[in-house]
Formats: structure tokens, C-alpha cells, sequence
């Protein structure tokens, strides 16, 4: 495969990323008061142990993140991991095991869940759009479409979901749009290409060594008179195709093929799982989906006290 946006695992800036916004639903929960029910009800210096159990069918994402929670805490416990992140998980399959005290636990439980049912609902809808295009070439790509402040996490969980990741953010690739093209204006949409795609080039012989692995020249067409003016003029990595129809998307496959076969094609707009299967076997490289993160439902996750 060509050069890509960088792929999201579990490494320091994602953690990072799960602390902030960790800190945040904890504050959110905890108030000034804290937990009042538990500190009304349960010795303070109660120990107990629980367990994460899926409540239904999915594909698991986020057990580092649900850990993460007890770990930003700053308290004593121990956690066992009990099941594999990319995962598929049936109704009943144990997660992971936890001890600790009982009042930490009852404070960790509700943010815990809310961020692993999350992850896992992104995962498994994620799969189902990776399985929808099994038959063709095209590979899977979320979007920036995501949750504020949950980008890392919905990315990694996209990618425990067997999905690729797209640009993180306007920071670290050029991605020419249709309101750029506007905005350069002229009667001619094919100079209008031509002339961001050699401003993207110089702008990107600019970047540091260590920021250009992964910084990609990509253009949104919605014509074939701009996409063949992206193709001739050369220095893109990929060419979005917005909003076309699967005999539309062949169409740009071929002349691609003609023209400037080392470019990849990506597909987007009006990509719902049912159209997937037909539009990966058009001749298009990726296929992005915004839906991945916008609409993906929460697994239903659930806690249970006792070993």
C-alpha cells in the first residue's frame, strides 16, 4: 500500500488524550460533593472486586481507556484483562476483572462505561462496513466527523474495528476542498486545481522531515473536468471523489488508471453500509465514512459486583 495517515494505537497521545477527557467526565460526575451515596452508605475502607461484561454482540475497543479511568483515580487497585481489543465479543463474554476499594469503584463505574460502550459501539459499526467491503479493493476510512474532544479514542476505536484512520486534523495533511477551490475563485475549475495542488506542493517541501511520513496532498473533485485536471497536474496522493454514483466512480477508476495510475481514488458522500459492497468493487482505493463516529450506537456494557 502507498503512504497513508498515521494509524491510531494505544501509545502516549492517545492516553493522554483518554486522562483529559477522563478528568473531565470524572469532575462532571463527582461535583463539588462527591460521590454522596456511596460515602453514605459504604465503609471507607471497604475492599471488593467486579467484573465488565458485554451485554450484547460487538466488537471490543477501549479496555485500556476503561482502565484509565481507575489509573487517573490515583488509587490503589488491580486490574486483570480478560479479552483481546479488535476482538469479536458475544453476550456474556468477560472483559476484564477489577478490584479495589468499593467506594473508588462505584465512582469509576458510570464514566468507565460510558467511555467503553462507546468505543465498542464505534468498533463493531465500524466492522460491519470493513466486513460490507470484503469483496472489493477499497479499504475503510473514518473522517474528522468525530466527538469533540473524543478524536484519538474514536480513531483508535475505528482502527480496533479493522477500519483505517484518516487525516487526525487540519495540522498534519493538506486536504484540498471544495470551498478552497471557491475560495481561489476563476472561471476555470481546472486552473483552480492546478494552482492549489502546486501551492499544497510548495507548502509541503516546508515540513519538516518528521512531519511529511504521513502529510498527504489530497483534492476533492465533484466534476471530471477536475478530476482530470488533478490527475495531469500532478503532485496529489489521493483524489476525494465527492458525492458520485458507482457507474460515476468506475468512470473516474478508468481514466485514473489512464492518466496517473499511482494515484489512489477515494469515494465519499452517501456511503451507507447497504451501497458499500457495489462502490469497493468500482475501482476506488478508500472509501470514507463519516457515519463510523456520528452514528455508531454504544455496545451495551455492564458491570457486575463479585468475582
Amino acid at each position: 500500500m502507498k503512504r497513508d495517515y498515521r494509524q491510531i494505537e494505544w501509545d502516549e497521545s492517545v492516553a493522554y488524550a483518554a486522562h483529559a477527557l477522563i478528568r473531565f467526565a470524572l469532575a462532571e460526575d463527582l461535583g463539588e460533593w462527591g460521590d454522596v451515596t456511596a460515602q453514605a452508605t459504604i465503609p471507607k475502607e471497604a475492599i471488593g472486586s467486579a467484573r465488565l461484561v458485554a451485554r450484547q454482540p460487538g466488537v471490543l475497543a477501549g479496555l485500556p481507556v476503561a482502565r484509565h479511568v481507575l489509573a487517573a483515580m490515583n488509587v490503589p487497585f488491580q486490574w486483570t484483562a480478560c479479552a483481546e481489543e479488535g476482538a469479536p465479543i458475544e453476550r456474556g463474554t468477560l472483559l476484564a476483572e477489577m478490584s479495589g476499594g468499593v467506594r473508588d469503584l462505584l465512582v469509576a463505574e458510570r464514566t468507565m462505561l460510558n467511555l467503553l460502550s462507546r468505543l465498542c459501539g464505534v468498533a463493531t459499526l465500524t466492522r460491519r462496513y470493513v466486513d460490507a467491503a470484503a469483496g472489493g479493493k477499497a479499504r475503510i476510512y473514518d473522517t474528522r466527523k468525530t466527538t469533540p474532544g473524543w478524536r484519538l479514542l474514536e480513531k483508535y476505536a475505528v482502527a480496533k474495528g479493522g477500519g483505517r484512520n484518516h487525516r487526525l486534523g487540519l495540522y498534519d495533511s493538506i486536504l484540498i476542498k471544495d470551498n478552497h477551490l471557491a475560495a481561489i475563485g476563476g472561471d476555470d475549475p481546472g486552473m483552480a486545481v492546478g494552482m492549489a495542488l502546486r501551492a499544497a506542493n510548495e507548502s509541503l517541501a516546508s515540513f519538516p522531515a518528521e512531519r511529511r511520513e504521513h502529510a498527504l496532498v489530497e483534492i476533492e473533485v465533484d466534476t471530471f473536468q477536475q478530476l482530470q485536471a488533478a490527475l495531469e497536474a500532478g503532485g496529489v496522493d489521493v483524489i476525494l471523489l465527492d458525492n458520485m454514483d458507482d457507474e460515476q466512480l468506475r468512470r473516474a477508476a478508468e481514466l485514473r488508471d489512464q492518466v496517473a495510475a499511482d494515484v489512489e481514488l477515494e469515494a465519499s458522500g452517501g456511503m451507507t453500509l447497504d451501497r458499500i459492497p457495489s462502490a469497493a468493487r468500482t475501482g476506488v482505493d478508500r472509501i470514507s465514512v463519516g457515519a463510523l463516529t456520528h452514528q455508531a450506537v454504544s455496545l451495551d456494557i455492564g458491570l457486575d459486583w463479585g468475582a
